[in-house]
């Protein structure tokens, strides 16, 4: 891991340019997703269906995944995995629950109501990567917070399976969140049939799940055709850790997050000299225990950090600084240092709480803002799957009584036509008294 030295901005500006950097390698995809994109607009399915041979390697008749398929899966996937699914399932339900949202109206004055209608929105898709690794996790994060905020219709896009069979926990963990329909296809084809539609896959109102940099990218160029929830780049932990943290503890959650993604980024901010050095040679001998040592060796040695602080406050400066997807705080009493967070997607107080306890079971949920974002956007949750629609009813008396004001300001921003559709009612009124 690369050591990094200097004040508190001078070190958050290397990591804000590395990021930056780290982003424009990304751009040469624009112009193949907007192909993509166009291609499948035009086409429809026939161009969902090339894409798929062309960049899955397979070929696909149906791009819905049959009901029997998805009940076949139940006979498959280990017990202890469905045991899992189930538990995490109502831990996410327990927590998410607290998001519902009631809507409100209000009387201020005599003639006046105004009022917030919360409303779910009709259709969403979920994304679900499929690649160096399946997230059966990911589907419940994201379906479960949808069911729960009353969405009418969720489906589900994810690539097929070179090898003819579906990963058995992806299709369980569907079924046990609710999802309406499976479909079998993925990267920017699939986000470009749920914006458009096509004579298989629906129109959606909003696209949520993390993916691949083609996937992230043609969300972005489909926003504003339908909603989506974040551009997320590669997942990334901050870990806050003084003297008495176990540099194995410290490794291992460091490395937990590298294994995703050679372009994840693992940064340990400390006050101990002698457990920076601890844990960088922990992190050498974990990574030989780690079936995707490849992918987390590359992102430990070109992304990963350690960085030596003066003082418990800089510790906290910097990480809010980095705004990072996931924050450790790994000190002694560490729930009473949550006051001096300001910006992190899913924070983790304490030793014992390693990321992967947020990934998988406690119920807050996974999906979270990437790439210094959390400076400005929270994680998936119910309210993502909403909107609010607001009202508002003047009587006659309540109308006549605002109409100086309404008019005043119309006047000045020079829009007559406003002041007019007052001043008829008005004058409406004064008739009725003739």
């Amino acid at each position: 891991m690369k050591r990094l030295t200097g004040s508190v901005n001078e070190i958050a500006q290397q990591l804000r340019n590395e990021q930056q950097w780290r982003s424009e390698q990304a751009t040469g995809v624009e112009e193949q997703v907007q192909a993509i994109i166009k291609t499948v607009r035009q086409q429809g399915d026939a161009a969902v269906i090339a894409y798929t041979k062309e960049f899955d390697g397979v070929t696909v008749e149906n791009l819905a995944v049959s009901q029997e398929t998805i009940e076949e899966a139940f006979e498959r996937i280990d017990p202890d995995v469905l045991a899992a699914l189930e538990a995490a399932k109502k831990n996410i339900l327990s927590y998410h629950r607290h998001q519902v949202e009631d809507g409100f109206a209000d009387f201020p004055s005599e003639g006046v109501i105004r009022g917030q209608c919360v409303l779910p929105l009709e259709r969403v898709a979920i994304y679900v990567p499929g690649g160096t690794a399946a997230y059966p996790s990911s589907v419940l994060m994201n379906a479960l917070p949808a069911k729960l905020a009353g969405v009418r219709e969720v489906i589900m896009l994810t690539p097929p399976p070179k090898e003819g069979v579906f990963n058995a926990a992806i299709l369980v963990a569907a079924k046990l969140a609710g999802v309406d329909r499976v479909y079998q296809v993925g990267g920017a084809q699939s986000i470009a049939a749920a914006a458009y539609g096509t004579e298989s896959i629906p129109r959606v109102d909003k696209i949520v799940g993390p993916g691949n940099q083609y996937v992230a990218t043609a969300k972005k160029q489909v926003f504003g055709q339908v909603g989506i929830d974040m551009i997320a780049g590669p997942s990334e932990v901050g870990v806050i850790a003084d003297e008495s943290a176990d540099p194995v503890f410290v490794a291992a959650d460091l490395l937990s997050q590298a294994e995703h993604d050679r372009q994840a980024r693992a940064i340990l901010v400390t006050t101990s000299a002698q457990l920076a050095a601890e844990v960088e040679l922990e992190i050498e001998r974990q990574l030989a225990e780690l079936p995707r040592e490849d992918i987390a060796r590359a992102s430990i040695e070109v992304n990963g950090r350690i960085i030596l602080a003066a003082s418990f406050d800089e510790m906290f400066d910097l990480m809010n600084e980095v705004a990072p997807e996931h924050l450790e705080v790994d000190v002694e009493d560490a729930i009473n240092y949550l006051g001096k967070i300001k910006h992190a997607g899913s924070v983790f107080l304490g030793r014992y709480t390693s990321e992967p306890i947020g990934d998988y079971f406690a119920g807050t949920n996974h999906v979270l803002p990437t790439s210094g974002t959390a400076r400005f956007s929270s994680p998936l949750g119910v309210y993502d799957f909403v909107k609010r629609m607001q009202y508002i009813s003047y009587n006659q008396a309540a109308t006549l009584a605002a109409a100086p004001h309404i008019k005043a300001l119309a006047y000045k921003e020079s829009l007559h036509g406003h002041a007019k559709a007052i001043e008829k009612r008005e004058e409406a009124y004064e008739n009725s008294k003739d």
